[in-house]
């Protein structure tokens, strides 16, 4: 019994001694332990560390390499102003020395006239004292060969003299009957040059530029959008070249059309009075401008027929009728000129007893070809007189609208009164000019040889001619082909037009995909 209660301390301590190790054994464990995943966090980290080191360095390299393409795009693009700048000074200095030249020629003829001109005026007066001395010896000599006293040879002299003035009166009064017959037709020419300049008003056309007021500078920057999107989608939804400079508070619309550039301009301020300026906004504006704007031809027709007291026409010679308001005839607006013919027709057919009404409706009518003259072959007079007679109009009015250029023989009175009002319409003071004209029929030549090529859905001729901007169809070209387009527009202009200078030809080529999310 004394030997169980011994061991039982015994037993007791081992097992305390046992407990004892096994729990720094354990500690030991759960401390390799932490250290062996404090280590794997560590290596972790180290190496997401190293890479995202590595993904910092690409990122600065993708940006340099982008920065030096910039640079370098940005200095492409300085070399190329500067080399035009440069062949614009050649030229610029080529012809002043044309210039200097011609100057100096005109300075050698000049000195040569004046070295002439010195010796004619000194022969002249030795001549002259040669011609006194000569009179002197010849009254000398008649004294005393007719043995007359001065006085006797005056009388004489004086009587003869009469005589061959009588004879003379008859020629000098039929001379002066032809000067007072010219001063009477100037004066009366002149009467009728006022009477139609009282009746009419202005009929110079406008410029090729239309200008547009924005409310700050800001506004230019959002106009050209991002790497200029938006103004290259108003550019070829409208056709105008718009030209943004240092102008403050002012975009100007340049185009030779002036319906084409007035659906610029309007569409333009609806865009800035909108704000939201981009390439789907902006065609949407354009095309609704354009809706707008045929409206606006039908309502000036309208007010041009009712001005000129012409009734009963057919609503698409009204259309055509309001067209001409956007035309010109060598710089004078055609449907004023036309109003004005109207109702110098009307008075001329009251004058000789014919009917006004009628004469007036043949002289708004006459020119009404020219609204249609880019849709159809043939001069102005072939086409009105295809369209009057298409919708219904009098034998008069179409007769008087082929035949008022003399292109056929005149049988017809109204014929005669039209073609003479046009005539006084269009040779008074200030009515045309010519260079307007030529400006447009070329702008218009230059677009109609580049839409004949096929593939081809627009052109558009900007910067008064010096460029040509060709839209073709994605689905009828390719890339290659469109600028086999572009090198066969180029060859036709060089064989078929006489141009000064440079004519720039750009082909584009837009691909679009739409879907409709449902």
């Amino acid at each position: 019994m004394q030997v169980h209660i011994v061991w039982i301390p015994i037993a007791a301590a081992v097992a305390f001694a046992m407990t004892v190790v096994a729990v720094k054994l354990l500690d030991h464990l759960r401390r390799k332990d932490a250290e062996s995943e404090a280590k794997q966090i560590i290596d972790h980290a180290m190496q997401e560390a190293k890479s995202r080191q590595r993904e910092a360095e690409l990122e600065i390299k993708e940006m340099a390499i982008q920065q030096k393409a910039e640079g370098e795009k940005e200095l492409r693009k300085l070399r190329q102003e500067l080399h035009e700048r440069e062949r614009i000074l050649d030229k610029r200095q080529d012809a002043l020395e044309k210039q200097a030249e011609q100057l100096q020629k005109q300075e050698k003829i000049v000195e040569g006239t004046q070295r002439k001109l010195t010796e004619r005026i000194e022969d002249t007066n030795r001549r002259k004292d040669e011609l006194a001395k000569l009179l002197d010896l010849q009254r000398q000599t008649l004294h005393e060969l007719s043995g007359l006293s001065r006085d006797d040879a005056t009388a004489r002299l004086l009587k003869d003299l009469e005589t061959e003035l009588s004879q003379e009166a008859g020629a000098v009064i039929l001379k002066h009957e032809r000067r007072i017959a010219a001063t009477c037709e100037e004066k009366s020419r002149e009467v009728l040059l006022t009477a139609m300049q009282r009746f009419a008003a202005a009929h110079t056309a406008e410029t090729t530029t239309s200008t547009v007021d924005i409310p700050s500078d800001e506004m230019k920057g959002r106009i050209i959008g991002r790497e200029g999107r938006n103004i290259r989608a108003f550019e070829k939804a409208t056709g105008v070249d718009v030209i943004i400079d240092d102008t403050p508070g002012v975009v100007i619309v340049s185009g030779f059309d002036m319906i084409r550039r007035e659906v610029a301009r309007l569409a333009l301020n609806k865009l800035i009075a909108d704000g939201r300026i981009h390439p789907s906004r902006i065609e949407e504006i354009v095309a609704e401008t354009g809706k707008e704007m045929e409206r606006h031809i039908q309502k000036i027709g309208e007010q041009a027929r009712q001005e000129a007291e012409v009734h009963g026409l057919h609503e698409r010679v009204v259309n055509l009728l309001g067209r001409l308001q956007f035309r010109t005839s060598y710089s004078q607006n055609v449907l004023r000129h036309s109003i004005e013919v109207a109702f110098l027709a009307g008075m001329l057919a009251d004058e000789i007893g014919l009917d006004g009404t009628l004469a007036r409706r043949c002289g708004l009518l006459h020119d009404i070809g020219k609204a249609a003259d880019h849709e159809a072959e043939g001069g102005h007079p072939k086409i009105g007189a295809d369209l009057l007679r298409r919708y219904g109009e009098p034998i008069e009015v179409v007769q008087a609208a082929a035949g008022h250029h003399d292109d056929m023989k005149l049988d017809n009175p109204y014929t005669v009164i039209v073609a003479a009002a046009d005539a006084c319409s269009a040779s008074r003071p200030g009515a045309r000019r010519e260079t307007l004209e030529r400006y447009v029929k070329r702008m218009e030549e230059l677009e109609s040889i580049a839409s004949s090529f096929h593939g081809v859905d627009q052109a558009y001729a900007i910067q008064a001619g010096r460029e040509l901007r060709v839209m073709v169809s994605s689905k009828e070209t390719t890339d290659e082909s469109a600028a086999k387009v572009c090198r066969d527009i180029v060859k036709a202009f060089e064989e078929r037009l006489t141009y000064p200078g440079e004519i720039k030809v750009t082909v584009l080529r837009e691909t679009r995909h739409t879907e409709m999310a449902r």
